[in-house]
């Protein structure tokens, strides 16, 4: 697990930050955090799902700065999350975000776009807290979970994931 703090620098973020809150940014209705039905709902943008074999969003190039940086082998999937305030603390229930897929890796990065008293939580108790500006970096296959926040209206995380080095092992790849 690594966090990268002021990941990137206020330019790029700031532009990421500006197109997100604007009211022209598409947020779509998910029936579900988890998985459909959960009885919880959020707003979700797809900027881009590599089952789909295409850029879903015409706001992805916004994320080039941090795709840049995080130079994936395959990029799978990438995601805004939106959840809004509510009274108190809801776990939005724990998963993983992909199985392994042919023996490679997953790696998940979320990416904090409000500070909020919002996290996200481990099994194991450990718990990362809702900075702007942050990208956080783990194994996809750990299991864990959204927290809502309470303070502030709503908690914005984009979830990449992907595939970070090729197994050399292997002799061919599914993409």
């Amino acid at each position: 697990m690594k966090i990268y703090k002021n990941f990137l620098d206020d330019n790029s973020f700031n532009k990421i930050l500006s197109t997100i809150n604007s009211p022209f940014f598409s947020w779509y209705y998910n029936e579900g955090v988890v998985k459909k039905n959960d009885r919880q709902a959020q707003l979700i943008h797809t900027f881009f799902d590599k089952d789909k074999s295409y850029i879903n969003s015409e706001h992805f190039v916004l994320l080039q700065p941090i795709i840049n940086i995080i130079n994936p082998f395959v990029l799978l999937r990438v995601k805004a999350n939106l959840t809004i305030k509510t009274e108190k603390h809801i776990e939005q229930g724990y998963h993983s975000d992909f199985e392994k897929t042919n023996n490679f890796k997953i790696t998940t990065a979320l990416f904090y776009i409000n500070t909020n008293n919002g996290y996200t939580l481990f099994e194991n108790g450990k718990k990362i807290k809702s900075i702007k500006n942050t990208l956080f970096e783990f194994d996809g296959e750990i299991k864990h979970t959204g927290v809502t926040n309470t303070d502030t209206l709503n908690r914005v995380v984009i979830n990449f994931n992907y595939i970070k080095q090729y197994d050399l092992h292997l002799n061919s790849i599914w993409i």
